[in-house]
């Protein structure tokens, strides 16, 4: 089969990771040889995700029109027959990648293109071109790595278990409550304590949500648990076990969650200001020259209330869909995680501390009820964000804090918020707010992929990172060894000598004052044209500047190969 410029430039790369296979530096294989994901059903037509050819993106229709029935036609030649057994049974396709038309022509060495478009344009500063994302999403995912791996000295805490159930590695993620604390939650009617935890089973972190003293008298509530661990939403804490332990040195239960690193309370993030009940309690209504400018009023903007408000909603139409109630819809419980994303946390957690004996034939009778109050817990939610304080849900505050809604943000807000905390004479849906949420769902799904554009380019900024890292890894075995087969100079010598030399014109180079020569640009350039075997030529000059050496970069290809090759047979043990 006759090989295009694209198809070599990706056995090139297939052939330079093939020789770490084996080692802790291994990326595994070639793209062209990745495992795929396999449905657990028949393949359906083109379902397998190949490495996409630039060519099929500028082949006219009429080189890539599709046969009627492919199957029991011959391959052309240039196409391959694919086959792969799943389950015991052999799924054979053919590869219909078109060939590039002729005159076209690609790079034969890994390159980096600009800033797309769509996503240079949308900043609101130019910034200085990079080949790493940006600060801000890169401080944002260390602060998680960070809060992730953390650890407690198990000397300052010795409270905290070193091992709970299939769990260890606990760290308190909010202060502990003292051992001789009375007041309970103000949510749960019970203290409670969260801490983060490893699973010994998957070595995954999770939230484990511990109720203190409590015990667990009728287990036909883990029927609600089951349900709850079906639920897997964008916008909800999963729940995936819950558990008795006596290894706080009291009766507990625990509720164990997905750990999402990072994530703060919107009571903490909105409601946390203490002088934020000032703008009720100072105002005189009626008396005020006009409204105030919503800025000046310390208010939110209308925008991240209604991102919140789809958020909230979706989750609770897949809970209430799901025959449930969400019941924690309170601050307390939404984690915000980024700028605006929404979590609903803690869910389950009321079906099992208040179920009753008396449901033991049908735990889902009050489901209704509690999906009616849902409701209401959202508008109290929604009223609260819009009034920038808690102090606008309390019931003496209710006629102001609709007053500040209706002069500051629009009718629809005001509408959906009456419609939730009024009292209705038919059962009421989640579903029938959208029509309140309107066209500014489309605002949100809008805003939330072109923050998925913004993510994609800073993470095609790192997709070349890890095979140069490779390189790197392979040139560091190499260069300076200090004896390898009882051969002390082996490294100064023959094919290593030229790669020394390499190394020296990659970090090494000074200006013509003596002062070094930094440029991140020249060593990514150098080292892409070697992964690729470029036919270029390249001067390598020796330290005494005695010896000017001319090769391509296909001789120090094949050398650095034969070089990595030797060094893993003798690592393992075939010399």
């Amino acid at each position: 089969m006759k090989l295009t410029d694209s198809t070599k430039g990706w056995i090139v790369w297939a052939a330079l990771d093939s020789s770490m296979r084996g080692m802790s530096l291994s990326a595994g294989s070639s793209p062209l040889h990745s495992p795929k994901i396999t449905p657990h059903t028949s393949p359906a037509p083109r379902r397998r995700s190949h490495t996409p050819n630039p060519a099929s993106f500028m082949v006219p229709p009429s080189a890539s029109t599709p046969a009627n029935n492919p199957v029991s036609q011959t391959p052309s030649s240039g196409q391959v027959i694919q086959k792969e057994t799943v389950g015991g049974t052999t799924y054979f396709y053919t590869d219909t990648t078109p060939a590039p038309l002729t005159g076209m022509v690609f790079p034969n060495y890994h390159i980096y293109p600009p800033t797309a478009p769509h996503v240079a344009y949308m900043q609101p500063k130019a910034n200085a071109p990079s080949f790493f994302m940006a600060d801000e999403l890169r401080q944002e995912l260390i602060n998680r790595h960070l809060i992730t791996m953390a650890q407690i000295d198990q000397a300052d805490m010795p409270a905290v278990p070193t091992e709970v159930d299939s769990y260890h590695s606990l760290f308190p993620l909010e202060p502990l409550p003292p051992p001789n604390r009375i007041q309970k939650s103000s949510n749960f009617g019970y203290i409670t304590s969260c801490y983060k935890a490893v699973n010994s089973k998957d070595d995954l972190p999770y939230c484990l949500r511990r109720i203190h003293g409590f015990r667990l008298v009728n287990t036909k509530c883990m029927v609600l648990v089951d349900m709850w661990k079906k639920i897997q939403h964008s916008n909800i804490v999963t729940l995936r076990e819950v558990f008795t332990t006596k290894a706080f040195a009291e009766p507990s239960l625990v509720f164990a969650y997905d750990f999402h690193a990072g994530g703060e309370t919107m009571m903490s993030r909105h409601f946390n200001d203490p002088n934020a009940d000032a703008y009720f309690t100072k105002r005189k209504w009626g008396q005020h020259d006009g409204p105030l400018p919503r800025q000046h009023a310390g208010l939110l903007p209308e925008s991240l209330i209604w991102a919140y408000i789809v958020q909230l909603s979706s989750a609770l139409r897949t809970i209430h869909t799901a025959g449930l109630a969400c019941r924690v819809m309170d601050p307390t419980k939404i984690l915000i995680t980024g700028k605006t994303r929404l979590r609903v946390n803690c869910v389950g957690v009321f079906d099992v501390l208040t179920f009753d004996n008396s449901q033991n034939n049908n735990p889902l009778a009050l489901m209704a009820q509690y999906q009616q109050a849902d409701l209401i817990s959202l508008g109290k939610v929604v009223l609260a964000l819009a009034c920038n304080s808690l102090a606008g849900i309390q019931r003496e505050n209710l006629q102001k804090a609709m007053e500040l809604v209706t002069i500051n943000y629009s009718s629809d807000l005001k509408n959906l918020i009456l419609y939730l905390l009024t009292d209705q004479n038919r059962m009421r849906s989640v579903n029938d707010i959208m029509p309140m949420i309107g066209a500014r769902f489309y605002t949100q799904l809008d805003a939330a992929q072109m923050r998925n554009d913004v993510i994609e380019e800073d993470l095609a900024k790192e997709v070349q990172n890890g095979r140069l890292f490779r390189l790197l890894a392979k040139l560091g075995t190499i260069n300076e060894r200090p004896e390898f087969q009882k051969d002390p100079t082996w490294s100064e010598t023959g094919d290593r000598y030229l790669l020394k030399l390499f190394r020296d014109h990659l970090f090494h180079q000074v200006t013509e004052a003596g002062a070094p020569w930094i440029d991140l640009s020249h060593i990514i350039s150098c080292l892409n044209k070697l992964d690729a075997g470029v036919p270029e030529k390249i001067s390598l000059i020796s330290r005494d500047e005695k010896s000017v050496l001319v090769v391509t970069y296909s001789d120090l290809k094949r050398c650095f190969e034969n070089t990595f090759q030797e060094l893993i047979a003798a690592a393992n043990g075939q010399l």
